[in-house]
């Protein structure tokens, strides 16, 4: 398993913990790529006792392409640094790209918002309804592929979105969502947060559109938005909250053209501030 890391101390421990926990001896290959940190990130992953690189060059596709250098086992994980995934999970996903004619697999994620208030939750709740259908190996936070799944993507182009850019490459029928396994994702905690997210997101999917890479799923319209609340799945607040971020997304977008502004990428600070909090209160 590789798992870029950029000023991850906050978070690592209890990912890496949960990972390791259930584990038999030398049954995982952790390989903790620490780019460009300035705390102790390299430090948690060598307490718990998994292969770290260091790099002073930052950005997620760099530390990808430098763990796939020195990982030596397939099939082969990629994971988020503040995800938390078990041992029994990852052997459900090496099991799944086992079966004949699937190359790549994501658990089935599952969002903790314990940290999250307000608009924010309401958000999440609208987005993780209109995305049920549609995530694939994207947005669950780790993705597995066999040596011919690898083969097809390797090495990793500099995209925003590296799932979105697996998630691409493969038909439908080569890529599954292994539902016996779950991955816990901690998603941002403000309107705010969940803006950048958004407009990050957007831009990744720019990038991807121009490598020629098609979305099997087609494009999300408001109209599933409605769908929900006519089935009632969702209620008038949580709708109004979703286009109130639609809204401010396509200000957003428009005053960065504007300016000629770039989208930049980086972790969310909002989610990373309260794991740190809660494992304090701990």
């Amino acid at each position: 398993m590789v798992i870029p890391a950029h000023n991850e101390e906050a978070v690592l421990a209890r990912g890496l913990t949960t990972l390791l926990d259930g584990a038999g001896a030398d049954e995982l290959e952790v390989i903790v790529v620490a780019n460009a940190c300035v705390d102790g990130t390299a430090r948690v992953a060598r307490e718990h006792g998994v292969r770290v690189i260091e790099t002073p060059v930052p950005g997620k596709a760099h530390a990808l392409r430098l763990g796939d250098e020195v990982a030596s086992t397939f099939p082969r994980l990629y994971a988020d640094a503040d995800v938390d995934l078990t041992a029994d999970a990852v052997r459900v996903l090496v099991s799944t790209v086992a079966r004949p004619g699937v190359l790549a697999t994501s658990p089935a994620p599952r969002y903790d918002l314990s940290a999250v208030r307000g608009p924010a939750r309401r958000l999440h709740k609208v987005h993780d309804l209109l995305m049920a259908d549609r995530r694939g190996l994207a947005g669950a936070g780790v993705y597995c592929l066999n040596e011919a799944g690898h083969a097809r993507v390797a090495p990793f182009p500099d995209v925003i979105s590296d799932d979105g850019f697996v998630h691409r490459s493969f038909a439908p029928g080569e890529r599954v969502v292994s539902t016996g396994a779950v991955s816990v994702v901690r998603p941002t905690t403000t309107f705010a947060a969940s803006l950048r997210r958004r407009l990050r997101v957007r831009q990744g999917n720019q990038q991807l559109d121009a490598l020629g890479l098609p979305r099997s799923e087609g494009r999300l319209g408001l109209g599933s938005l409605v769908v929900l609340l006519r089935t009632r799945r969702i209620g008038a607040v949580d709708a109004s909250c979703y286009l109130a971020l639609v809204g401010a997304e396509r200000v957003q977008v428009w005053w960065r053209r504007v300016r000629r502004a770039e989208v930049s990428w980086g972790t969310d600070g909002s989610s990373r501030q309260a794991m740190a909090t809660a494992s304090g209160r701990g």
